[in-house]
């Protein structure tokens, strides 16, 4: 045990005095070995290669490339229709004539109101039509012998006209306790159930209509101006389901609370794959833009806390670029405010500032390529 603590104690004093001498690793030309330097080459090194004190940097080339830029939003799905269908005559609920969940088509009877006296009243005023045109043809053949005046004659037409007004009402009434759907869609409530008596205005069924869909998001200020209605653009939702469409509204005035647009994007849905509320990322495309694809690593502060990039120029020279995200991505960002092709610094620009004399190396630009 003891001759281990003996050979530990050398190799670390070893150690020690290697790393002290400050040339290992270093192969100069005229050394007996490799890592061995004696005084006399050390001062040659100093005297005769004095970039070896300048800061060493990487430095990888980027050139600008088209990018496609666009206005992202987190948002959600929401139907283009929803509507609460309301009861227009009172009366019991005779039948539900769905389901919560069922499809329906534009005018199918979703639940029918009892009759009750109706049809009777309707009977009664139809009766009292062919009264009134009894009396109104024997007014016209007085009125036309110059036994009837005229305002007796008149006023056999308008009691015929109120008949039949009468009986026009009765039908509208009778038509309205059948409670229909208002265009193609889903029942997605029915809070009634059979026997419940209903008022007008009573809620009956709500029918949410299920092609086309929308996908609304709130748009910053800074991005609402770069839309324009038709403009195509897609969506991706939070189960990963992408689905693509056209803007069909842009707010005109903004939330007081947010100071964001709602945009609503209309999309398709003819297999039935979307529900309302379901989380998305609304994609706008607006414009191509020269752009550098960089690490997010590379980005630097200047000393005003500006954003930016620093790079080497033809001289070996420290340059700060401010530059500006225009779009973020898995494998990096893309970032404007650079020339078409600079040497990016890579490693080392957190040690080093504008003007500044550099030893760069180059990288290969694996990003810049792929």
């Amino acid at each position: 045990m003891r001759k281990s603590y003996v050979l530990a104690a050398a190799i670390a004093v070893a150690a020690g005095a290697w790393i002290g001498s400050g040339y290992f690793g270093v192969e100069l030309p005229g050394s007996t070995a490799p890592g061995v330097v004696d005084a006399g080459e050390a001062g040659l090194v100093t005297e005769q290669r004095p970039e070896l004190r300048l800061p060493a940097v990487r430095v990888r080339q980027s050139v600008a490339r088209e990018h496609e830029r666009q206005v992202i939003a987190r948002g959600r799905t929401q139907a283009l229709r929803r509507v609460t269908v309301r009861a227009e005559v009172n009366g019991k609920i005779a039948n539900l004539e769905v389901r919560k969940g069922a499809r329906v088509a534009r005018g199918d009877v979703l639940a029918q109101i009892e009759f009750k006296d109706r049809q009777a009243r309707l009977q009664e005023t139809q009766a009292l039509v062919r009264q009134r045109e009894l009396e109104f043809d024997a007014a016209e053949r007085l009125r036309e012998k110059g036994f009837r005046a005229a305002t007796q004659h008149a006023a056999a037409a308008a009691q015929l006209d109120a008949a039949r007004a009468a009986v026009k009402r009765m039908e509208i009434e009778i038509g309205l306790t059948s409670i229909r759907a208002p265009f193609d869609g889903v029942v997605d409530g029915l809070p009634i159930e059979e026997g419940d008596y209903v008022d007008p205005g009573k809620a009956v069924a709500e029918v949410v209509d299920e092609d086309p869909f929308l996908m609304v998001a709130q748009v910053s200020e800074n991005d609402v101006g770069r839309l324009r209605v038709g403009s195509r653009g897609f969506a991706r939702l939070v189960n990963g389901l992408r689905v693509e469409g056209a803007i069909r509204y842009i707010a005109t005035t903004a939330d007081e609370n947010t100071r964001t647009f709602r945009v609503e994007l209309e999309v398709p849905n003819r297999d039935r794959q979307l529900r309302d509320g379901v989380t998305a990322e609304l994609h706008v495309p607006t414009e191509l833009v020269l752009a550098h694809r960089v690490s997010a690593a590379v980005l630097t502060l200047d000393d005003q806390g500006t954003i930016g990039v620093r790079c080497v120029d033809a001289d070996d020279r420290v340059e700060f670029f401010p530059v500006r995200i225009v779009a973020s991505e898995a494998t990096g960002v893309w970032i404007t405010g650079l020339p078409d092709a600079v040497d990016l610094i890579v490693v080392g620009q957190e040690f080093v500032r504008a003007g500044d004399q550099v030893r760069p190396s180059r990288v290969d630009n694996a990003m810049a390529e792929s």
